[in-house]
């Protein structure tokens, strides 16, 4: 994973735009790995919850111990962030403790029909970082939008083949993905540092 270009934005809050993020062999992992299948209620929200029925969390794959060797190039990437170097780095960036921590990393894949509501992450994120494979050349308009505390649209974030953000939960960090046109598929994968236990306890 390359973090040597990352700038970083102070507007609607503060995050960081970085690109040339991964080779491409985990490009290629995260592009045509084959994902659960099934009916998905798309109710603006990633697991559908909104009901609290969460009827779609079912259908996402985070890599664990269990599937990762299907999986080698982003067991990598996992290994490299529970790695000191790299948490180090990204907990001086974010100005946030890290070194409790566990990685978590899902494969994305969103269809038509899928939007998410501004919403702030969950305190037990402290940190998010997506980063998009773009195998179907869909329009870089289906990045992450992000909103100002009135829930006015500031700016998305280009949805642009092997580049990617990430930021720290808090008060001020609404986001999320106004309805559009999804040709085929939008992926990527969402890493996560957060509180609870994964099966990747950093270092």
């Amino acid at each position: 994973m390359n973090l040597n270009e990352i700038i970083e934005h102070k507007r609607p809050f503060q995050h960081w735009e970085f690109s040339n993020c991964l080779n491409n062999n985990t490009l290629n992992e995260i592009s045509f790995a084959k994902l659960p299948m099934g009916q998905r209620a798309y109710d603006g929200t990633r697991a559908a919850d909104h009901t609290g029925q969460g009827v779609d969390g079912k259908l996402r794959l985070f890599i664990t111990k269990e599937n990762c060797n299907a999986l080698p190039n982003l067991k990598k990437i996992i290994n490299k962030l529970q790695g000191k170097a790299i948490y180090e780095k990204i907990s001086n960036i974010l100005n946030k403790d890290l070194s409790n921590s566990f990685v978590r990393l899902e494969i994305i894949g969103d269809k038509k029909g899928f939007w998410l509501k501004p919403h702030k992450d969950i305190n037990e994120k402290l940190m998010t970082m997506m980063i998009w494979a773009n195998p179907y050349s869909e329009s870089d308009i289906l990045g992450t939008d992000l909103y100002d505390e009135k829930f006015k649209l500031v700016k998305t974030i280009k949805y642009i083949h092997n580049s990617g953000y990430f930021f720290s939960s808090g008060n001020d960090t609404w986001h999320g993905l106004e309805m559009k046109h999804i040709k085929k598929e939008r992926r990527c994968i969402q890493i996560n540092y957060v509180t609870f236990n994964t099966d990747w306890p950093v270092e």
